[in-house]
């Protein structure tokens, strides 16, 4: 039998690659909140910790909280980092409905791309954050380009936001909007109950089951801009 040539012959070959292995990343705020976003599209919401972003990035939970106060604020940054992917316009009064539109969409998307962070949005329900309200600030701006007074605009953004974020993280739980599995489920319910007690309920059960992409969704925003923009002055 040969004998195995000497380790250092392979070892020789990769000097970069075991120099880099061993060199360690400097712990900084933006690695542990890009660590824990990672965590959130992988594994969802309720498995981010200190602890399990600690493990991510090889190092004690302990460490984390010279960069970040508790797991409430490394959620914030989360949703901050996420809400950087949308997508902004300058205000324009003869398209500030469909700019308001696609935002929410954009919005909308953002979220459902990273598993159900919705659920964070829909508890931040008040942007704090930068880029949160970069968001709010670009909405605010449309809304009063299309010729909303302070109140109303105040009042929609608001709105807006809040539908938004619970009617994705409804989605969210559903697989993204677009689980025919758990539409089966609710139609397949539908057909059990009485129907004398619920005649409405059963003889619209397709049409309370609708489930085609973001149809549900349009139909929300439509009517909310809609309404919106009957609050507006003449010039909208």
């Amino acid at each position: 039998m040969t004998s195995a040539a000497p380790r250092s012959s392979w070892s020789a070959h990769w000097p970069a690659r075991e120099q880099g292995t061993s060199r360690r990343q400097p712990l900084t705020r933006e690695r542990i909140v890009e660590a824990a976003l990672r965590i959130v599209d992988t594994e969802g919401m309720d498995a981010l910790s200190m602890r399990r972003v600690g493990q991510e990035l090889h190092t004690g939970a302990a460490s984390l909280y010279a960069h970040v106060g508790n797991k409430e604020e490394l959620i914030e940054l989360v949703l901050d980092l996420a809400y950087s992917e949308v997508e902004l316009e300058q205000p324009d009064p003869a398209d500030w409905q469909d700019q308001i539109k696609r935002l929410l969409r954009r919005s909308r998307d953002v979220l459902l791309g990273h598993r159900d962070l919705a659920k964070a949005a829909v508890v931040a329900n008040v942007p704090m954050t930068p880029h949160a309200m970069d968001i709010a600030e670009a909405m605010l701006g449309m809304l009063r380009a299309g010729g909303l007074d302070e109140q109303t605009a105040a009042y929609g953004v608001d709105l807006l936001g809040l539908y938004t974020t619970a009617t994705t993280f409804e989605a969210s739980t559903r697989g993204g909007g677009n689980s025919e599995e758990f539409t089966d489920q609710v139609r397949g319910y539908f057909a059990t109950i009485p129907v004398d007690r619920y005649p409405m309920i059963t003889s619209m059960a397709t049409a309370l089951t609708r489930n085609v992409e973001g149809e549900r969704f349009e139909f929300g925003l439509d009517i909310l801009v809609a309404g919106l923009a009957r609050q507006a002055g003449p010039a909208a």
